[in-house]
C-alpha cells in the first residue's frame, strides 16, 4: 500500500520545465495580501516535473508548501529556502471510478464541489465553503458546514523530498478536528474522495446555498484568511472574541471583521506584523477574560523584519 515509486516520464526526467523565480513576494500568493519575499518559489509544470525539480534538492534545502495561500500568514521578512507552489501546478481533477473523485493538490477545493456535483455526485458539497486547494484541506483537515474533509477521503498520494511518490489509507493518518498527523517529511500531491450517488441539480442548489451563507456570515469582499483560531470544545472562537469585546479591534491596518469575530481583515495596507500582533492580542485578552487557551488554526511561517 505504501511502497514509493519514483515517478517522470522518460522522457522529460531530468529537465525542469515548471518557472523557478528568486526573491518573489509572497503577498501576491496569499490571501492576506502581506508576506516578504521567498528566497526560490517554484510552481511546477506538473506532478513529473515536481518529482525532478525535489529530486534534484540539496538533502538540506529548507521546503515550504503553498496552495492559494489561504491559511497562511508569512511574516514580513520572508521565507528562506524554497517555496513549492501546487496551484496552477497540480490541478488535474478526474472521475476515477462512478464514486471516487481523484483531485490533484493544487485543485481548489471549490472546484471538487462543483465538478463531483455536475458529475451526479453528492457528499462534496461543503468544499465549496472551503477557500483553498485540495492539498491544503488535506494537511488540516479542513472543514465547512458541519461535514470535514478526511471524512471524504479514500486514499492519498505524497511526495517525499526525494521526489518519491506514495500512496496511503487514511488509517496511515491521526486524524482530529483541525488536525492531521502522518508520515514526516511527507506532503500531499493528490486525494480520492469516496461519495454517494445524488442528483446535479440538487447539488448544484446545495452549493448555490452554502455559497450564500458563507458571503452573508463571512467578510469575502475583503483579504483574511478566513477563521484564525479553532473553535474549542462546545463553544465558539468567535462568540468568545466578540464577548471579550473585540470586535472592530484594529493593529495598525489589521482589523477583527465587523462581520465575524474569528475572521481578520487586511483594511488596506496591513502587515505581517499588524496581523500577528493582533492575533496575539485576541489571544491573550480571550485567555485573561473566559479563561480559554484559543488554539491558532492560522499557519504562520517565515521571519520578522
Amino acid at each position: 500500500m505504501v511502497a514509493a515509486a519514483k515517478c517522470g516520464s522518460s522522457s522529460g526526467r531530468g529537465t525542469l520545465r515548471g518557472r523557478l523565480r528568486e526573491n518573489e513576494s509572497m503577498a501576491t500568493h496569499t490571501s492576506w495580501r502581506v508576506g516578504g519575499p521567498a528566497d526560490r518559489f517554484y510552481q511546477p509544470a506538473d506532478l513529473d516535473d515536481l518529482c525532478v525539480f525535489l529530486g534534484g534538492l540539496d538533502a538540506d534545502e529548507p521546503l515550504t508548501w503553498v496552495g492559494l495561500g489561504s491559511n497562511l500568514l508569512v511574516r514580513d521578512g520572508g521565507i528562506r529556502g524554497t517555496v513549492v507552489c501546487t496551484t496552477g501546478a497540480l490541478g488535474h481533477i478526474e472521475l476515477l471510478l462512478p464514486n471516487v473523485v481523484r483531485a490533484e493538490a493544487g485543485v481548489p477545493s471549490a472546484k471538487v464541489a462543483r465538478f463531483s456535483s455536475r458529475h451526479g455526485l453528492a457528499g462534496a458539497e461543503f468544499l465549496a465553503g472551503i477557500p483553498g486547494t485540495v492539498g491544503g484541506a488535506l494537511a488540516m483537515n479542513a472543514g465547512a458546514f458541519g461535514s470535514e474533509t478526511w471524512s471524504r477521503v479514500a486514499e492519498v498520494e505524497t511526495i517525499d523530498r526525494f521526489g518519491r511518490i506514495r500512496k496511503r489509507a487514511p488509517a496511515d493518518y491521526e486524524i482530529a478536528y483541525r488536525s492531521v498527523r502522518g508520515p514526516a517529511g511527507e506532503w500531499f500531491v493528490a486525494a480520492c474522495f469516496q461519495l454517494q450517488t445524488g442528483d446535479p441539480e440538487e447539488g448544484k442548489a446545495r452549493i448555490r446555498d452554502l455559497l450564500a451563507r458563507r458571503g452573508a456570515a463571512q467578510p469575502t469582499q475583503i483579504p483574511n484568511a478566513g477563521s484564525v483560531f479553532r473553535n474549542p470544545p462546545n463553544d465558539h472562537a468567535a462568540r468568545l472574541i466578540e464577548t471579550a469585546g473585540l470586535k472592530g479591534l484594529c493593529e495598525g491596518k489589521a482589523c477583527i471583521s465587523d462581520l465575524h469575530a474569528n475572521f481578520i481583515v487586511n483594511s488596506g495596507g496591513a502587515t505581517a506584523a499588524d496581523i500577528e500582533r493582533l492575533i496575539e492580542r485576541v489571544h491573550a485578552e480571550v485567555l485573561q477574560q473566559h479563561g480559554v487557551d484559543l488554539v491558532r488554526e492560522v499557519r504562520i511561517v517565515g521571519e520578522t523584519v
